[in-house]
């Protein structure tokens, strides 16, 4: 069964739209865990838009399972980072004019920079993911170097998420395959997220190499609606539906 992680950034969102301290990010993620998600994820950003730092300590010390801290390649990031002590770090490329991430993290370009964080990550004991696009050129740059210090990579399922017609989708979902299957082949772990729904999760939980999906807007919107643990539950059930 592939795990589910939660992304609560947009409960963080809801409080930082009135500078209150309800609604309590840590509160959600705990109702997740109950309710049978294995993993949180929360990105700190730069200009902190939603997640702050004390978000990121809370969930820490409060939940039993992995806390995945997604966050730009900086010093800044780097330095919280080695302070909280999340199990996994996921670098993403961040621009701050961005709605949401607008894409994988280009290691053409950025790698080395990233190779240079996961060193310094490892050697605290934080295992690094980077998010990619799900193109061969950027899991070969990966699989060159085997499980490094990067011991994995998250598919970026926009693409597939907005893609409007079946042959499209189909595509897009084949992309998604062989790079997961290029990461496994690697030696490297797979995980994958972004714009992912109960309507179209299942041929991505589907995909054998991913062990893990992250997925944060969808549930907290419909949390809103019908509470975390039902919206969880509900992710649960669809994840389930497409391995079947």
């Amino acid at each position: 069964m592939t795990r589910l992680s939660v992304n609560v950034d947009h409960v963080a969102t809801l409080r930082q739209a009135r500078g209150t301290r309800y609604p309590e990010p840590v509160a959600t993620a705990l109702i997740a865990e109950q309710a049978g998600a294995t993993g949180i994820t929360v990105h700190l950003r730069g200009d902190r838009r939603h997640i702050q730092e004390r978000d990121v300590t809370e969930i820490r010390q409060a939940i039993q399972g992995k806390l995945n801290l997604e966050m730009a390649t900086t010093d800044e990031m780097i330095a919280i980072a080695l302070e909280t002590r999340p199990d996994q770090v996921t670098l993403v490329p961040e621009r701050p004019e961005e709605v949401t991430t607008e894409g994988g993290l280009d290691l053409l370009t950025a790698g080395d920079r990233a190779l240079t964080t996961a060193d310094r990550l490892a050697a605290a004991g934080i295992e690094m993911s980077v998010f990619i696009d799900p193109e061969k050129s950027q899991v070969g740059w990966l699989a060159e170097r085997g499980p490094t210090a990067i011991r994995g990579f998250e598919i970026n399922t926009d693409r597939y998420a907005r893609a409007t017609t079946p042959a499209d989708r189909e595509l897009e979902l084949a992309a998604i395959r062989q790079a997961a299957a290029q990461g496994e082949a690697a030696g490297l772990l797979v995980f994958a997220g972004h714009a992912l729904t109960t309507e179209n999760v299942g041929p991505i939980a589907a995909v054998a190499p991913i062990e893990e999906l992250n997925i944060g807007h969808f549930l907290i919107g419909r949390a809103v609606e019908v509470g975390i643990a039902t919206a969880v539950d509900e992710m649960l059930r669809a994840m389930r539906a497409g391995t079947d």
